[in-house]
Formats: C-alpha cells, sequence, structure tokens
C-alpha cells in the first residue's frame, strides 16, 4: 500500500508538472543574437562551450556541485552500509567473478585510445562540439571498463588523494569564476585571457568529474574478490 501511495503521487506530480510546462507561453525573446554578440569576448569558438562556461557558466557551477553532492551521498551510504551490513547493497551492478582475457585484453586495448580521444575531445570543445563532460564520459568509462577486467578495484571509500582530485575540478572553477570578483562581479572573464581560463577549468573538470562518474559506479561495485 505504501510503495502504491508513493507510485500515485509522484504520478500525479509528474502529471502537473507535465500539465504547467505546456501552459507556458511560447518563448518572445530570441538569445541567439545576443549569444552572437558575446562569442567574440568568450574566449572560445563553439557557442555550446560559450554558454556552459562563460554566459551562463552558474549552471553549470551548480550541477557540478550537485554531482558531487551525489557522489558524497554515495560515499556516506556505502560506509553507513559497512557498518550495518545492509543488505541493500546486493543490488549493486554485476561483476564478472573471474578475470576473462578477452575482457582484460579489451581493456588494455581500448584505455589507452580512450585518454588519447578524451584529451581531443577537451581541446576540440573550444571550437566543435566536445569538452569537459564528453571527454570525463570517455575517461569514467575507461575506468569502469578497467573494473570489469580485475584491473581498477571497487573501493568502499575513495582515498585522500581520489578525494581531492574528485573536488579539485569544481575548487579551479569556482577560483576562476571568483577572480573577477575585486571588480564586483562573478563568472566574468577578461576578454584577453577568458580562452586560457576555460581551457584551465575544463582540464581540471575533466579529470574531476571521471572520477566523480567511475566513482558513483565503483563505490556500488561488487569486488570479485569477495569484499562486496
Amino acid at each position: 500500500m505504501k510503495r502504491l501511495a508513493v507510485l500515485t503521487a509522484a504520478a500525479a506530480f509528474a502529471a502537473l508538472l507535465i500539465g504547467a510546462l505546456l501552459d507556458l507561453p511560447a518563448a518572445t525573446l530570441d538569445l541567439r543574437p545576443l549569444l552572437a554578440e558575446a562569442m567574440p569576448v568568450s574566449g572560445v569558438a563553439h557557442p555550446v562551450t560559450a554558454v556552459l562556461l562563460n554566459t551562463r557558466g552558474y549552471d553549470t557551477l551548480l550541477e557540478i556541485a550537485v554531482l558531487l553532492v551525489a557522489l558524497l551521498g554515495v560515499v556516506v551510504a556505502s560506509a553507513r552500509a559497512d557498518v550495518t551490513g545492509d543488505p541493500g547493497r546486493t543490488l549493486a551492478p554485476p561483476v564478472a567473478t573471474s578475470a576473462d582475457p578477452m575482457v582484460s585484453a579489451l581493456a588494455r586495448l581500448v584505455t589507452p585510445l580512450a585518454v588519447i580521444f578524451a584529451i581531443y575531445v577537451l581541446w576540440a570543445g573550444a571550437h566543435r562540439p566536445g569538452g569537459a563532460f564528453q571527454a570525463a564520459a570517455i575517461l569514467a568509462a575507461a575506468l569502469v571498463l578497467l573494473h570489469f577486467a580485475r584491473i581498477v578495484p571497487a573501493c568502499a571509500a575513495p582515498s585522500r588523494g581520489l578525494r581531492i582530485a574528485a573536488v579539485a575540478g569544481f575548487a579551479i572553477f569556482l577560483a576562476i569564476a571568483a577572480l573577477p570578483l575585486a571588480g564586483g562581479a562573478l563568472l566574468q572573464y577578461p576578454p584577453a585571457a577568458a580562452g586560457l581560463l576555460i581551457l584551465a577549468i575544463e582540464s581540471g573538470l575533466t579529470v574531476s568529474l571521471a572520477l566523480v562518474l567511475a566513482g558513483l559506479f565503483l563505490l556500488l561495485a561488487d569486488d570479485p574478490g569477495g569484499r562486496r
């Protein structure tokens, strides 16, 4: 009965949201000319990257904060399950119980290519589709593949170094965003240095987001060695 009540309430809430979205008036403001006008001082040549890290950098900064909070929640829940012996952890994604040589060979072959491709996608984000989020997803997928090959183990709690690396991208973004505060503005990069600052932000975010995305999996994954 409780589950049915929760599902009914969730469905009703979803219906209200859909109804509210359908009742929204048509947009009367076209932002494309404004974005085109701001592109020369954005520091990049691709409009999506300009929107994500310049004209609407607040949204991106908060999205990264949400991912970090989600990872923190998984770390806390995993630590609590270790203490209480919560059987809910058995719902973790399945992992092969033996070292398949084909999976191991594939992981060793694909991982270097994934790193190279991630670097290219990161660099290309300044002038074509790509950037930190896509590059991080590629690196995270490589880490997950290495886990299936039993090269990267599951972790109950990240080490201090991994925690620092996971937070470093957000910290770099926040520090660079706060640099213009002396002039009373946040996330307004100096036009002459905007390109380098955005590259620094994206480089830090690539590593941090890769660790966050992979961590959300590895913290819940079964350890073939029997720990989980």
